[in-house]
């Protein structure tokens, strides 16, 4: 098996890894050994991608909430008289 251990540095690393692991799970010619490590692998990737999907989505809903609201001038209602 092919498939890599340890920490993984940053997102699309880890995907392309994932998407990997599933290609070898998928061609059926690893062994049950090889199977149970790929799937352990696998789930710790997608673990990975979840979190910093989510981190990635909190980062967002920050610049919502903080710095991307509509812009208006108080008393500019009336301007265009």
């Amino acid at each position: 098996m092919a498939a890599k251990s340890g920490k993984t540095q940053n997102f699309e690393a880890a995907l392309a890894e994932l998407e990997q692991v599933v290609a070898e799970m998928e061609s059926g010619k690893l062994t049950l050994e090889d199977s149970l490590a790929a799937y352990k692998r696998g789930a710790e990737l997608l673990s990975f991608c979840r979190t910093r999907l989510d981190e990635a989505q909190q980062q967002v809903r920050v610049l919502e909430e903080g710095t991307l609201k509509d812009f208006s001038v108080p008393g500019d209602a009336g301007a265009d008289r």
